[in-house]
C-alpha cells in the first residue's frame, strides 16, 4: 500500500538575497523536495537563493519585475510614487506570474514573503490555484509602516488557504479569522548548525549578527559597548553584515558611531559574511539588541544550537526561544527593575535600552560559569525543539491541508537529519 503522493509546490520569493526568511525556506525546501513533495520555485531577481534552489536539484526560474521594487524600502514603497509605480508593476507582472503558475504544474503556491504574498493573492486565483503563506513578518505597525500592516492584515485574513507563522509572536498579530487557519513551525536548523563552537584561545569577542537596519539594533549595541568597554578593557567588539534593503544611510551612521564613542580600536565591521556561523563561533557572547519586536530571531537559535551564549531582547519570539515561560526560579527585584531577566538558556533585556544590555553585558562577562550552564542547556532545547526535521513536518501538515487533504504530517517522507550530541 502507498503513501500518498508527493505535493507538487510552487516556491515564490521576490528577493534572492540570503535574508532569514529566504534561510528558512532553504531547509525547508531541502528537507521535502524528493521526498514527501516535489518543489519548483520562481524568484523575482536573480542572487544566491536562486543557486542555492538550483543545487538542491530544484528547478528554478526568474521572473523579474522590471521595476526597482525589489530594492526600495518599504516607506518609500508606500510613498505616492512609489504606490504609482507598484500599481503599474502588478497590472504587468501578474498575468505573467499566473501563466507561469499554470506552467509549472504545481498544485499549491507557497509563497514566502510580503511581496511575493500580494502577487500570488492575485496570481493564483488566477491559475486556479489555491497558495499559502509563510509569513516571517509580524503584521504590527511597531514593525511595519501602519498602512502596510492594515494591508497585510486584511490579506491574510481572505487570501490564503493557510498560513505557516515562524512563532506565536508573529500569530498574534494576525487577526483572529486569519489566526484560525495559522500554523507555527519555528524555522528548523539544518545538522551542521550543531556543530559546537570551537574553545577560545583568545580574548573575549561580543557581537551581533544580522543586516544593518535600525530593527536590529547596531545602534544600541554599540551604545552599550561604550558604556563596559572601560570595565572589561580586552573585550573586543564585532558587528556582522551589511545593509540590504535600502537601508545604507543607517549603516553609514552605524559605522561612524564607534569613533564617536571613543571606541573606534574596539569595534570591528565585517560586512556581508557567506558563512555568518563561522562567525558566530568565534564569539563569546552573542548579543541580539532589535529595538522592536522580531519575528522569530533565528541567529539566536543558531548561537543556542552552537554553544554560544545568548543576550535577546525580550519582545517578540526571542522570549520563546529563549523559554522566559520554561523558569524555575524569578531573577529578583533589582535585576527586573535593571532590564534584565535570567532564563534557564539565556539573558533577556528591555528592547532598545542599551544602559540595560549593558547591565547585561557586564554580569555575562563576569559570570563565565553562568554563562556557560545556560549555553549548555540552550544547546540541548535546540536539539529538541529547532531542528528542520520539525519545522518541514509543521510545514508539510498545513500544505495538505490547503490542498483539501490532511496529508500524513510525520517526518515519514522527510529528509532524515542527525544532530551532533
Amino acid at each position: 500500500m502507498t503513501g500518498p503522493a508527493p505535493a507538487r509546490v510552487l516556491l515564490l520569493d521576490h528577493t534572492a538575497k540570503l535574508s532569514g526568511g529566504e534561510q528558512a525556506l532553504l531547509g525547508v525546501a531541502s528537507a521535502l523536495h524528493g521526498g514527501a513533495a516535489t518543489a519548483r520555485a520562481i524568484v523575482f531577481e536573480d542572487g544566491p537563493l536562486v543557486g542555492r534552489l538550483r543545487a538542491l536539484g530544484i528547478d528554478t526560474a526568474l521572473l523579474p519585475l522590471g521595476s526597482d521594487l525589489n530594492t526600495t524600502s518599504r516607506s518609500r514603497a508606500l510613498s505616492p510614487k512609489g504606490l504609482l509605480r507598484g500599481a503599474g508593476a502588478l497590472a504587468g507582472f501578474v498575468p505573467r506570474l499566473a501563466r507561469s503558475i499554470r506552467f509549472s504544474g504545481a498544485e499549491l503556491v507557497v509563497a514566502n514573503s510580503l511581496k511575493s504574498a500580494v502577487f500570488a493573492s492575485l496570481a493564483a486565483p488566477l491559475a486556479r490555484r489555491p497558495w499559502v503563506w509563510h509569513l516571517h513578518d509580524r503584521l504590527a505597525a511597531d514593525y511595519l509602516p501602519r498602512p502596510l500592516a492594515a494591508a497585510m492584515r486584511l490579506l491574510a485574513t481572505w487570501g490564503p488557504r493557510a498560513i505557516v507563522v515562524n512563532s506565536s509572536a508573529t500569530a498574534a498579530t494576525l487577526p483572529r479569522r486569519a489566526r484560525a487557519k495559522a500554523t507555527i513551525a519555528y524555522p528548523g536548523l539544518m545538522p551542521d548548525a550543531f556543530a559546537p563552537a570551537p574553545a577560545q584561545e583568545s580574548a573575549s569577542v561580543v557581537g551581533l549578527i544580522g543586516r544593518i537596519s535600525p530593527t536590529k539594533g547596531q545602534r544600541e549595541f554599540l551604545n552599550a559597548a561604550a558604556l563596559i568597554a572601560a570595565e572589561h578593557p580586552a573585550v573586543r567588539f564585532r558587528v556582522v553584515g551589511a545593509a540590504l534593503f535600502g537601508e545604507d544611510e543607517y549603516e553609514a551612521e552605524v559605522r561612524a558611531l564607534p569613533d564617536q564613542l571613543g571606541i573606534g580600536d574596539r569595534v570591528e565591521f565585517t560586512g556581508w559574511v557567506a558563512d555568518p556561523g563561522a562567525q558566530l563561533r568565534e564569539l563569546t557572547v552573542l548579543v541580539h539588541a532589535s529595538p522592536v519586536p522580531e519575528p522569530f530571531g533565528q541567529v539566536v537559535v543558531e548561537a543556542m544550537a552552537a554553544g554560544v551564549p545568548v543576550i535577546g531582547a525580550a519582545a517578540g519570539g526571542v522570549p520563546e526561544i529563549l523559554g522566559a515561560d520554561d523558569e524555575t526560579g524569578t531573577a529578583g527585584t533589582e535585576t527586573a527593575a535593571a532590564g534584565i531577566r535570567h532564563t534557564p538558556y539565556g539573558v533577556l533585556v528591555r528592547p532598545g535600552d542599551p544602559n540595560a544590555l549593558a547591565r547585561a553585558l557586564s554580569d555575562v562577562l563576569n559570570d563565565p560559569a553562568g554563562r556557560q550552564a545556560r549555553a549548555a542547556a540552550a544547546r540541548r532545547r535546540a536539539r529538541e525543539s529547532f531542528t528542520i526535521e520539525r519545522t518541514a513536518a509543521a510545514c508539510l501538515g498545513a500544505w495538505g491541508r490547503a490542498l483539501g487533504s490532511v496529508r500524513n504530517p510525520r517526518p515519514m517522507g522527510v529528509r532524515g537529519v542527525t544532530v551532533p550530541r
